[in-house]
Parts: structure tokens; sequence; C-alpha cells
């Protein structure tokens, strides 16, 4: 269920340095490969020749954010960057403060759990508990999902900036799906019906046969922090959901909310 986001277009590109632009992509090309590429695929993927990769992975190796094979040769991505995304992704007081309420909303609806956040104009997965079903889902943290086509993304144009509710609404609206609402109109008449409900789905919006029910977290300035959701397919979350259902995500929405401080 991953679906990343085209960077924002019509910004200039700050000045840098090629050198380490590419030794950072070639730490993204390892990251995004399920298994250890060797130095002509990296070189190949990015357009550079072997020695200039050679180069940079030695350094990336020293430094630990990529490893060798003994065995292979080939190179994958290092212990250091899980080391890093941990430590960062620990910096979310939300992450910390959900888990064991994320643990038990799994256990309680037998969903997967997923907790999102608004990170520098982007919406981020922050956090993925696999249900108990058989499906299995692909989103990792990290992953950017679509404002106007996720559950979460409808809790942050809800909740959240109005100034960003504005810009996304009228910009341009891709249809992931046949599902997905790409009208400005419709979109704002959802937006404004999960304001008055204080949930949202997003039924075969981003993935045909799969819905996701969300609920809003709170701080104790009354600031919108996060979105914890139970996302499964859609023969176990109807596009009207349960009421039980929405019982349980609300509600733990509002105790990780409680948790952080907020008085609702």
């Amino acid at each position: 269920m991953s679906t990343d986001l085209p960077k924002a277009a019509g910004k200039p590109a700050p000045a840098g340095t090629s050198t380490l632009d590419l030794a950072l992509h070639a730490v993204d090309y390892l990251v995004q490969q399920s298994r250890p590429a060797s130095l002509a695929q990296i070189a190949e993927a990015l357009s550079a020749s072997k020695a200039t990769i050679y180069r940079h992975l030695v350094t990336l190796q020293r430094h630990g954010f990529v490893r060798q094979e003994a065995e292979t040769g080939r190179y994958e991505a290092g212990i250091k960057l899980m080391m890093l995304g941990e430590a960062l992704r620990q910096r979310f007081d939300i992450v910390s403060a959900a888990r064991e309420e994320l643990m038990t909303l799994r256990d309680h609806t037998g969903q997967a759990v997923t907790v999102c956040a608004a990170i520098d104009d982007e919406l981020i997965v922050l956090e993925l508990i696999q249900g108990r079903t058989l499906i299995e889902f692909s989103t990792r943290p990290g992953t950017r999902l679509a404002f106007h086509a996720s559950a979460h993304g409808k809790i942050w144009l809800a909740f959240g900036s109005q100034e960003r509710t504005a810009a996304i609404a009228n910009g341009p609206l891709e249809a992931w799906t046949p599902a997905t609402i790409i009208s400005t109109q419709a979109l704002l008449a959802e937006v404004e019906a999960v304001r008055k409900r204080g949930w949202a789905t997003a039924p075969n919006e981003v993935i045909t046969g799969v819905n996701t029910l969300a609920a809003p977290v709170f701080d104790h300035r009354k600031i919108l922090v996060g979105s914890i959701a139970i996302v499964g397919a859609t023969q176990f979350i109807p596009p009207v959901p349960d009421p039980e259902q929405i019982r349980e995500v609300v509600g733990s929405a509002e105790r990780i909310s409680r948790g952080l401080s907020w008085q609702g």
C-alpha cells in the first residue's frame, strides 16, 4: 500500500554539492532494494561510472551507512541508517505515546494499524503494525500518503492547517483509483463531514478493495499532531464502518491524545 507522492514542483533547487547528491542517491537506491545490489547495478541505476560509485560506497561503508557482503561483494544499506531512523522517529512524541494503544487497537480489531504525521507539508507514515488477517500491507515508516485520497489525509485536512486544506483542495487532485475524490467541491464537502463526525474513511480511494478508518490525535495545545487508523480489506472494514470499529479507533485516538495532555 505504498503511495509515494512526487515532490512539490515550482520551487528552485538550492545550490548544493553534486558529489554529495550522488552519494545520497546511492544510499536512497540501496534502501529501496529488497536485496543487496552489485556495483554495476548501482552505477547503472544512477547513470554514473563504477569507479565513481565505488569511491562513494567506500566512504559510506566507512561511516556505517552501507555494508558490503563478504561472500558476493554486493552492497546494501547499513545498520547506521536504521539506528538514525529509529532515533529520529522517537523524536515524534506520538510514536512513543501511541505504541501500547496501537497494539491494543490491533488486538481488538484484528486489522493493521498505522500512525501518521504531517512533516514538511507531506503526510508520512510513522508506524505500521500488521494485523491478524492473512493480508499484509507493504506500507512502511517513511511512506508518503496523499492528503486528498487517504483517510489519514482527510483527518489532516479536517483538523489541521486551513492554509494546507485550501492549497490541497485547489491544487491538482490525482486519481489513484476510479473512486478517488478529484473534485474540489466534493473534497471540501467530505472534509467538512469528517470534521463534524470526528473520523474519516477512504474506501477504494488509494487501492481498490482496501479501506482505512482514521481519527485525529491532539496535544495539550489542542493542535493536531497525528492520526491513527486501522487498515484492511473492504470486506473487513466496509465503506460505512461497523460502529464498534469506529468506537475502537476514535477511543484509541482520544486516549493517545490524553497521554499527550490533551483535554477534550
